[in-house]
């Protein structure tokens, strides 16, 4: 038996499938030689794996992004494995219990995190692995946006554009126009930060949001309202409505910032007889309902309420409108009151 030979079977590789450890089974001693550091919302996150196609999807997904806190690194460990077959798997389930959390779409391709440490791990198959735009939205991006929710930033559905200096936050049901404003807004001469959703900082003194200020999304109706938009394909989605996501270059968007400081939040109601109206709301409404709508659970649900909290005094009205001049020009009235 030859020196290598005597190595391999001393450390289990060798071994016949009878004879291989049992732990083997776990996958526990994976090595993960490459990694590279992105910066989505400005943090630093190094994705660690065994398979360069994860790098590559990450990249795809984050590269846009550039340092903007020097926050401590997380890292996102990916293991993939050949076996489980050549189909892409379906859309995961997730569950939560306080700060654990799990995605699993099936045996062979799931995440488990702990939110309150920042530890995870996520085994995916090779075939889920090369399905990019399959493994980007249903793990990678949610596992690292759920990681950066639960330490450094607080996630509300609401687009987030500004004018002189000022910030506003636009929330409303799913259909209500924020996409559609935000983006009218942008192309009018405002500046440009998150069409859909926003991310409040957590450790910031004044509200303060980061949003994907690099993209915009559409509906398929939006090609009516924009010509601009006409030469776009619909963009393939996994889940949610289907949708035009293109980049802010390809677009007539003269400004954009990655952050906002809020200075207002406008609810939207949309509807054929409004007229242009902003009716203030009573203090404290935007905190009230964002709390409802809040996805975490447990302590990370906890210290989410706390933080919405910096929202009490801001400033909140529901814009009563029918269409986007009519829209744009009641915002505008709160840049310069």
């Amino acid at each position: 038996m030859t020196s290598a030979l005597i190595q391999q079977t001393a450390s289990g590789v060798g071994e016949a499938p009878s004879h291989r450890r049992p732990q083997d089974a776990l996958l526990c001693d994976m090595e993960l030689p490459h990694c590279s550091i992105l910066y989505p919302l400005g943090y630093p996150v190094e994705v660690i794996t065994n398979d360069k196609v994860v790098l590559q999807a990450a990249n795809e997904s984050f590269a846009h992004g550039r340092l903007l806190r020097a926050n401590a690194t997380l890292q996102v460990r990916v293991g993939v494995i050949g076996e489980g077959g050549s189909g892409c798997p379906p859309e995961p389930t997730r569950r939560e219990f306080n700060h654990l959390y799990s995605l699993v779409a099936d045996a062979n391709n799931q995440a488990l995190l702990d939110l309150k440490s920042g530890f995870n791990f996520t085994w995916v198959t090779s075939a889920a692995a090369n399905n990019r735009l399959y493994f980007r939205s249903n793990f990678l991006e949610k596992v690292v946006y759920l990681l950066l929710g639960a330490s450094v930033v607080t996630d509300l559905h609401a687009a987030c554009v500004s004018k002189n200096g000022k910030g506003i936050l636009l929330i409303g049901d799913s259909g209500a126009g924020k996409s559609t404003l935000a983006y009218a807004c942008a192309r009018a001469g405002w500046t440009y930060t998150s069409d859909d959703t926003s991310y409040l900082v957590n450790d910031s003194i004044i509200p303060r949001v980061i949003g994907h200020a690099h993209r915009a999304r559409f509906r398929p109706s939006a090609k009516a309202l924009f010509p601009e938009l006409e030469s776009f394909r619909l963009t393939p989605r996994l889940e949610g409505k289907p949708s035009i996501e293109v980049s802010i270059s390809e677009l007539p968007v003269p400004h954009t910032a990655t952050e906002a400081i809020v200075n207002n939040i406008v609810y939207l109601n949309r509807y054929p007889s409004a007229a242009g109206r902003l009716v203030p709301l009573p203090s404290g409404t935007a905190t009230q309902r964002a709390c409802r709508e809040l996805y975490s659970a447990g302590e990370i649900r906890a210290k989410h309420e706390s933080i919405l909290q910096s929202l009490v005094h801001i400033p909140t009205h529901e814009l009563q409108y029918c269409n986007l001049d009519q829209a744009i020009g009641a915002l505008d009235q709160l840049t310069r009151g």
